[in-house]
């Protein structure tokens, strides 16, 4: 059936907010990267009050204010950890930094919502396991291109409807723009801090793998870095691969990297590809090259015929009410604790094993 022609694969309702105003609050803090901004919002938008904002540099918190205005500045993460009322706490912290906030957050019992990758080492993330066991809380990550990416929603829920069979593989491309190297903070350069390609953007990609095929686990049958176009900046991962498989007993593949052209309209052709036993799917999430389609495009390929979807303004974000509900009544609907750490597991393992194509020329080869 075209999806033209009935219901069948029409998208799921739009998202609404899920609570009142003044029943969820929760705060904002170390706004290292940029992803604290949509964050926010995703949690606004699904009803969420915001009510602090805290770091460490208060210029930074000052222009957060400007996104949003009626939040108060908090004089230290203290402040904010001893309000009764915020009941989640939502931070981009630099990533190797990510895992120690968050112990912090979850000791003075409040959830933990960060920008992934959500930590760094898999000493970090057994400390973060321990933790989230041990007393309830909530270390959910924001894995971005699928939560907040309307084309990867709507595949999402093609795929549980079974519009492509079963999953045979999942194919992830993350390529980024770096852009002038000296806007980017120091800690972007350096592996101890933002932990490897694999690990850091390429977290998305195998959370993407073991939610479009329903796997728990999986292993890293192979990987790669290299630094192939950044020589003043020896410890910058700019390409990376890896290809892994899946307990579903599908296949997965990433492929990372900071080589987006100048000419791109956008900061990367972010796709990913997902082959089932029926038909298959490709998302086109940020760019349509070569068209005014726009972001957010779904291709299905299927028994009946060849389907494209704008998903843009279709599905919205449900993740983000799902969250704050899971937080209200301790449920796992927005994202399971395991799913979260085992997508960052196999980024961590998957980098730590990765073969090096290329490394950067020594200071003055």
């Amino acid at each position: 059936m075209a999806i033209s022609e009935g219901a069948n694969y029409a998208p799921a309702p739009m998202p609404r907010p899920v609570v009142s105003p003044g029943d969820f609050a929760f705060a904002a803090m170390h706004l290292d990267h940029g992803h604290i901004v949509g964050m926010c919002e995703g949690l606004i938008g699904a009803g969420g009050e915001l009510t602090w904002v805290y770091d460490p540099q208060p210029e930074r918190a000052e222009a957060f204010r400007t996104h949003f205005p009626q939040v108060r500045i908090a004089s230290s993460e203290e402040e904010i950890l001893a309000d009764d009322r915020v009941l989640l706490v939502a931070a981009a912290a630099i990533p190797s930094e990510r895992a120690a906030l968050g112990l912090r957050v979850i000791k003075a019992g409040k959830d933990y919502f960060t920008d992934k990758t959500p930590l760094t080492t898999l000493d970090q993330l057994a400390a973060a396991r321990e933790a989230t066991e041990r007393t309830g809380r909530k270390y959910a990550v924001y894995y971005s291109e699928r939560i907040h990416v309307e084309a990867a929603v709507l595949a999402g829920q093609l795929i549980d409807r079974g519009a492509i069979g079963e999953v045979v593989q999942v194919q992830g491309m993350g390529p980024h723009r770096l852009g002038d190297p000296a806007s980017r903070p120091d800690w972007f350069y350096r592996t101890a801090q933002y932990g490897g390609i694999l690990t850091d953007i390429g977290s998305h990609n195998f959370e993407q793998m073991l939610s479009f095929t329903g796997s728990d686990d999986a292993d890293v049958l192979s990987s790669a870095i290299g630094n192939f176009g950044h020589p003043d900046h020896p410890e910058l991962d700019d390409y990376g691969d890896a290809h892994i498989a899946l307990s579903s007993g599908a296949a997965g593949y990433v492929r990372v990297d900071w080589f987006t052209p100048d000419g791109l309209r956008t900061w990367g052709d972010g796709r990913t590809f997902v082959l089932g036993t029926e038909g298959y799917l490709e998302l086109r999430k940020y760019v349509d090259v070569t068209t005014d389609a726009g972001p957010g495009q779904v291709i299905l390929v299927d028994g009946a015929g060849e389907h494209r979807i704008d998903a843009t303004g279709k599905v919205g974000y449900p993740f983000f009410g799902e969250l704050i509900l899971d937080v209200l009544h301790r449920t796992e609907n927005a994202m399971t604790q395991a799913h979260a750490f085992k997508a960052v597991e196999l980024a961590i393992r998957a980098q730590e094993q990765a073969r090096v194509l290329r490394a950067a020329p020594a200071a003055g080869a």
